[in-house]
C-alpha cells in the first residue's frame, strides 16, 4: 500500500510503498477514505523538540483525523462487520492505568500499548477499542472531522459553561472554530471570536459567534462593548506566545481560562495581573471515547431532525489526493488560504 512517511529531522514528507498491515486478533483493518491535516502534523514534522519521529530521526507513519471502511475483522473482535464505516480515535489506551481509570482520556494513558496515528495511508490497522461507528446519515468527511471536534468538545466542556455565560474564543483555526460551535451548543450567551486576521471571520460567525474582533490596540474595549462587559470564559486556541496573557487581560473577575492552544514554547503570564482578577486557568489535551460517540450521535440527530445547527464540514477548504500531501505540507507552512484540508487516501 501507499502511505505518507515522515523521515524525521524535519525532512520532507514522502509517499512510499510499504507492506499492507495485517490485523491482529483484536484489530480492524480499514480502507482509509480520508484523513485531515492538522496543525500538529505541521509542527511535529519540523524537526524540533516535539517531533513525531523523536530524537532518533526514524521514519514514521502519521495522520490522526481519519475515517474509513472495515475490510477485515480480527478473530477476537465482536460487534463489528466488514463494510461498516468508522471514525478512529488515534490514541490507544490500556484502560487500566490510573489515568485511564480516573479520567478515561486516551491521550493521558501512562501505559499505551501502541498508536493508531496511521491515517495518511491506503489501509490502516486499528484496535477495535478505538473505533466509532458512523451512522448512515454521516459521510466520511463527517467522520474525519470527529477527532478535531472531540478536541474542542473536551476542552470546552472543561470550562463548565453555564447558560448565558459570555465567551471569548482566541483564534480562527480548526480548534477555535469548533470551540465556538460547542460553546454555542453548551449554552453560552454571546460569543466573540478573535484572531489577528479577519480571513476566517465568516466561518467564525457561521459556527456560532455573535461577533468577530481582530487583535489590536482597542480589542478589550471592542470585546466588552459586544458582550456588555468582560467574558466569564476565555478559550485560548492559538498556542502562540502571548496568548495566555491576552486571555488574562480579557477575562472577567473570577473568569475561567481554558488553554487548548498547546503552545510548546514558554508563554509568560504576569501572576499579579491574573491574581487581581482571581482568574482560574486550566490546560487541556486529548479526549475520550465518550466525546467521539457523543459527536457521532449528535450529528446523526441533527441530520435526522433537520436542525439548524452549523455544518462542521463548512471548514473543509480543500480535498487532495495522497500523492499531493507532501506539496500541500509545504504550502501550509507558508501563507495560505486553507482552513482544513482532507487527504483522499483511496
Amino acid at each position: 500500500m501507499k502511505a505518507a512517511i515522515y523521515p524525521g529531522e524535519g525532512k520532507p514528507i514522502v509517499i512510499e510503498d510499504i507492506a499492507d498491515p495485517v490485523p491482529g486478533p483484536g484489530d480492524l483493518l480499514i480502507r482509509v477514505d480520508r484523513c485531515g491535516i492538522c496543525g500538529t502534523d505541521l509542527s511535529m514534522t519540523k524537526g524540533g523538540m516535539w517531533d513525531y519521529a523523536g530524537s532518533g530521526g526514524k521514519g514514521v507513519q502519521f495522520g490522526h483525523e481519519y475515517a474509513g471502511e472495515i475490510i477485515e475483522v480480527g478473530k477476537d473482535v465482536s460487534g463489528w462487520k466488514v463494510g461498516e464505516r468508522i471514525a478512529v480515535l488515534p490514541s490507544v489506551a490500556c484502560g487500566a492505568c490510573p489515568s485511564c481509570t480516573a479520567h478515561g482520556n486516551n491521550v493521558l494513558c501512562g501505559n499505551s500499548p501502541g498508536s493508531a496515528m496511521v491515517g495518511f495511508a491506503e489501509l490502516a490497522k486499528v484496535p477495535a477499542s478505538v473505533a466509532t461507528r458512523l451512522p448512515q446519515t454521516l459521510s466520511m468527511a463527517d467522520g474525519a472531522l470527529i477527532e478535531p471536534m472531540a478536541i474542542s468538545l473536551y476542552g470546552t466542556g472543561m470550562a463548565h459553561i453555564e447558560p448565558g455565560d459570555s465567551v471569548v474564543v482566541l483564534g480562527g483555526g480548526t480548534v477555535a472554530l469548533y470551540a465556538i460551535y460547542w460553546a454555542r451548543r453548551l449554552g453560552a450567551g454571546r460569543i466573540v471570536a478573535m484572531s489577528r486576521s479577519s480571513r476566517r471571520k465568516d466561518l467564525c460567525l457561521e459556527m456560532g459567534a455573535d461577533a468577530f474582533v481582530a487583535f489590536g490596540d482597542n480589542e478589550i474595549g471592542e470585546v466588552q462593548e459586544v458582550l456588555g462587559g468582560a467574558p466569564q470564559v476565555v478559550l485560548e486556541c492559538v498556542g502562540a506566545e502571548g496568548m495566555l496573557m491576552k486571555a488574562v487581560m480579557h477575562a472577567a473577575q473570577f473568569g475561567r481560562i481554558i488553554s487548548l492552544g498547546f503552545c510548546t514554547s514558554p508563554d509568560p503570564v504576569i501572576p499579579g495581573m491574573a491574581s487581581y482578577k482571581c482568574v482560574s486557568m486550566q490546560f487541556v489535551v486529548g479526549y475520550s471515547m465518550k466525546e467521539f460517540i457523543y459527536i457521532a450521535e449528535q450529528l446523526d440527530r441533527d441530520r435526522i431532525r433537520g436542525a439548524g445547527n452549523p455544518d462542521p464540514k463548512a471548514i473543509v477548504s480543500d480535498n487532495i489526493g495522497l500523492q499531493d500531501l507532501p506539496a500541500m505540507f509545504e504550502t501550509l507552512r507558508g501563507p495560505n488560504n486553507e482552513t482544513k484540508v482532507h487527504v483522499l487516501c483511496n
